[in-house]
Parts: C-alpha cells; structure tokens; sequence
C-alpha cells in the first residue's frame, strides 16, 4: 500500500482500483488543501501555483493581465502619441507671424533711420520703434514729439532707394524689419494746429511768440537755418496740420523747404505713422525720446474765439450797470447825465 501511494504522487500508474478519487471541491466554509502545497489533490506536478490556474476559484492573479489588455485596447484610454516638433513648427511659425503682423499694425512698428537730419537725437543706422496705438485712440501729435510720418508731398523725391531682397520684403511686411516700400519720414513736431511758427535769421526759433531753448539741436547749428527759404518765415499752423523740422537743422530739408508744395510745407495729421518712442538697436545706443522739457513752457496760442470773449466781457458788465442804473436812477440839477450816476431815489 505504501509502494502505491508514492507511485501515484510521481504520477506512476498503479492499478486502476487503486488510482486516487477526483477532488471534491470544498464545502462552504472549508478551507480545503492549501493552495500552495504541490502534493494537494488535482494541482499539477512541480507547480507552485503562479501558472495562473485557480483551485478555490478566486481567479484575481490571472484576471489582472486579462484587465491591463483590455485597457490598453479601449480607444479612450489609451495615452495620447505626442507631436513631433517638426509636425508641430509650421504651426508656430504661423502664429508667430500672424502676432506679428497684429503688432506691427495695431501696437507697435520698427523703422530705420536712413540720413543724418536728426543728429544726434537719432543717428543713420538707428532703429526706432514708433507707437502706432494711441492714434487709433483718436490721440495726436504733441508740440516736441519725435513722429514717423508717410511723405506728405514727394518729399522724398530723387532720393535714393535700396531695392530689398524676397526675405527682406518679407520680413519688413510683418514688421520684423524695416519695411523699404514705404516712404516714411521722422522729424521733430514744432508746431500744431494754431500755432504760429517763425524764425528770423540767426535768432531762436519762436512758437507763439515764445522763444524755445533747444538743446536739441545739432552742435554747432543755429535754430534757423541762415539761407533765405530755411531762416526767415512766418506761418500759422492749419487745424489738422503740423509743422516739423528736423534737429539737425542744417541739414534737414523739412517743413521749411517745402512751403511751395500743395500743404504749404505742412503735414498732415492723418499722415502720422505714430510717435517714435524708444531707440531700440543698436543695443549701444538705447533711449528712449521724450518731449524735451522746452515744450513744458504754455505755448498755447489765444484762440479769436477766446480773444472775442475776454474782450466782450467788461463790455457786457458795463452795459449791465448802466441798464441797472437807468431805471434806478432819478435826474437832478446838476447831474451830469452819465449812465448811473444819479442818486437812487
């Protein structure tokens, strides 16, 4: 008997009338072999349990690898495969370039500085960057101001112009460089609507009357040119015009040279660009351009309509005592029949 039993745990066949019954499962409540005792009825030869066959039914080591593949294969719960940069580029260079283009013509715009006639405010080379936001607000150009504005009257005409490159004119039309195709100036705001302007030869520039000191100005250069056209003039300013000149006045053709053409040398406001604001490159030369303390001084002109009115106003007081007194008033003898100079009854 004792050959047998060892013959039947080695898996030996012995005789069929002495084979071992089927396992019986377990009654509830009974806890039955162990699960990891290779020698317990129905558990494989040389098994320790881990293949994945459950004897008392609970099944949890092998449902967990069945539940990992079934969320791997549910669409929703799979993790998202990033973007390879290369995918993801011209999507950011598109939008790059669309802020770009939204900056350069709403905010803020970039502009070279082509000649010497705003030496040394601004040297050739400089590049300027012009606030382009607060004349959308309805904002314009202040006495002493630095102003980007398009040529009013071929100003510009026979000056030389660089023909740019594809890349050149691309870069300058989302304003990421100075745009060639334009033709913009920038000069100094002396004058605004209004205002009466005049230089006589040597002497200090003069808005309404008022001389202007002006350290400014070019060294070496008097604040009226000495030629005839440039150093000697007088003008009023037209509402929505300005009158502009150059800080290096000798060498600046400007508002004063062109008083022959259709605006009489004026410019208009709508064609302002907008105020230069900060001097950007080179790194160098970094500053920013406010309005010189000179314009701090009250440089308003009298308006006729002002002007009428302080004038109108003694006079209205006056006949106002005269009407009061009249019917106040009773004549004697002796009164000199002035208005109001009788005594009140």
């Amino acid at each position: 008997m004792g050959d047998l039993a060892v013959g039947a745990r080695s898996g030996q066949d012995g005789p069929e009338e002495q084979r071992p019954a089927e396992p019986v499962p377990p009654a509830a409540g009974d806890a039955g072999p162990a699960a990891s005792d290779p020698g317990a009825p129905g558990f494989p030869a040389g098994g320790s349990g881990s293949s994945g066959t459950d004897i008392g039914g609970s099944g949890h080591s092998g449902d967990s690898g069945d539940d990992t593949a079934q969320d791997v294969d549910e669409p929703g719960r799979k993790p998202r495969k990033q973007r390879s940069f290369w995918k993801e580029l011209p999507l950011l260079i598109g939008i790059a370039l669309v802020l770009a283009l939204l900056i350069k013509t709403f905010l803020v715009q970039a502009f070279s500085i082509p000649s010497d006639s705003m030496q040394h405010t601004l040297e050739q080379g400089d590049r300027v960057l012009v606030d382009k936001l607060t004349p959308w607000f309805g904002s314009e150009p202040e006495r002493g101001e630095v102003v980007v504005f398009h040529d009013p009257a071929d100003w510009l005409a026979g000056e030389p112009t660089v023909e740019p490159n594809p890349v050149q004119r691309v870069l300058g039309w989302i304003g990421l460089m100075p745009s060639a195709n334009e033709k913009d100036l920038i000069k100094r705001v002396i004058g605004v609507g209004g205002d009466t302007v005049e230089c006589n030869g040597t002497g200090l520039l003069k808005v309404n009357g008022k001389a202007l000191d002006e350290p400014y100005v070019y060294a070496g250069n008097t604040p009226c040119s000495l030629d005839d056209q440039g150093g000697q003039f007088k003008v009023t300013v037209p509402t929505g015009k300005i009158w502009v000149m150059g800080d290096h006045r000798q060498n600046s053709l400007d508002s004063r040279y062109h008083q022959e053409d259709k605006n009489g040398g004026f410019v208009p406001v709508d064609n302002v660009v907008g105020r230069a604001i900060v001097v950007a490159w080179p790194p160098t030369r970094w500053n920013t351009l406010p309005i010189p303390d000179t314009f701090d001084q009250n440089l308003s002109a009298a308006a006729p309509g002002a002007l009428g009115l302080a004038g109108a106003v003694p006079l209205v007081l006056w006949r106002r005592r005269w009407a009061a007194g009249g019917t106040t008033a009773r004549v004697t003898p002796g009164n000199s029949g002035v208005p109001g100079s009788g005594t009140a009854g």
